[in-house]
């Protein structure tokens, strides 16, 4: 009886002489996350960050954490601002962070990657609490999304890159992103470094022309996935000066990661001793985007061990 039954207790049939349209998915900057942050929806998400993700994510990852000092004297909702070298990177800023910024938190994901499909956007959506941003381009939406939930006390993690590093050496970051939201709301960016994250998940070539935007190609194939221990650097807040645009500002935030990626061979102090004395936020900046040399020797810089032997203790 189901099988025979007519409209309108069944759809409409399609005259087969006309062409019938795509369906109208609303998926990339379209795609309507707001379920993501109700009540029920968080309550789960915290239950699996906490009792999955991060016993999970310290088995692959053991991490080093530092800087955490900083995040007890800053009232939020402020960006977390990150290097970005691997797909790794955002479960591990969410679960290392302390349990007042952790689940109330959401993440900007690329809409071209992450929102591409309908069941991807409900994933990230659910898991990351991830909203999607345009990173080919300044995008009026994305940005009045992302001002919209700080302004209504989310913090939100953010990668300036645009995109994983291919190499995991630091890449420019755009002005149009954190830099321009710390504007925006008048909220303070902390800076965030993770180290050894191309290790665990490595980004893999990608098809040339298919991402319109990031630090390089991305690739629809995962990397092989492996354990190896990680650090997680917290820097100290920051926000734009009187008069300050967001490319200086966004110069100053990169230096500020430069100089957290330095602690990491070094210790605190020669990390901010080394800086060049001449203009200290590009010396620190143009220090960490790596040496011009080819692939292979850019990699060997990156992954030399430190000059003198193991570094100096934390302070």
């Amino acid at each position: 009886m189901a099988r025979t039954a007519r409209f309108p207790l069944a759809a409409p049939s399609w005259p087969a002489s006309v062409e019938r349209p795509a369906p109208d998915r609303k998926i990339g900057l379209e795609y309507d996350h707001a379920w993501s942050r109700r009540y029920p929806v968080r309550v789960a998400r915290a239950m699996i960050m906490d009792n999955v993700a991060r016993p999970v994510a310290r088995v692959l990852a053991p991490a080093t954490v530092r800087g955490l000092e900083h995040l007890r004297h800053v009232e939020g909702p402020v960006i977390f601002a990150a290097n970005h070298a691997s797909h790794v990177d955002t479960p591990l800023v969410l679960t290392n962070l302390p349990v007042e910024f952790r689940h109330r938190t959401v993440v900007a994901a690329a809409s071209d990657y992450f929102f591409d499909r309908t069941w991807k956007s409900v994933l990230w959506s659910f898991s990351l609490a991830a909203i999607p941003i345009d990173r080919s381009k300044v995008n009026r939406r994305s940005a009045d999304t992302a001002a919209d939930l700080i302004a209504a006390g989310w913090n939100l993690v953010i990668f300036p890159e645009g995109g994983r590093s291919p190499d995991g050496w630091t890449q420019p970051f755009h002005p149009a992103s954190a830099a321009y939201l710390a504007h925006r709301t008048g909220r303070p960016v902390i800076p965030v470094y993770l180290h050894g994250t191309r290790r665990v998940l490595p980004k893999t070539a990608g098809e040339p022309g298919r991402a319109p935007g990031g630090s390089g190609t991305e690739s629809r194939r995962a990397g092989r996935l492996r354990r190896s221990p990680i650090s997680v650097l917290f820097g100290a807040p920051l926000t734009p000066d009187e008069g300050e645009n967001t490319r200086r500002f966004a110069d100053r935030l990169e230096a500020a990661v430069a100089t957290l990626a330095r602690e990491v061979r070094t210790d605190w102090w020669r990390a901010r001793r080394d800086v060049s004395a001449a203009d200290p936020v590009a010396g620190a900046a143009a220090a960490h985007r790596g040496p011009d040399a080819p692939a292979w020797r850019r990699a060997w810089a990156l992954d030399a061990p430190p000059p003198g032997g193991r570094a100096t203790t934390w302070p």
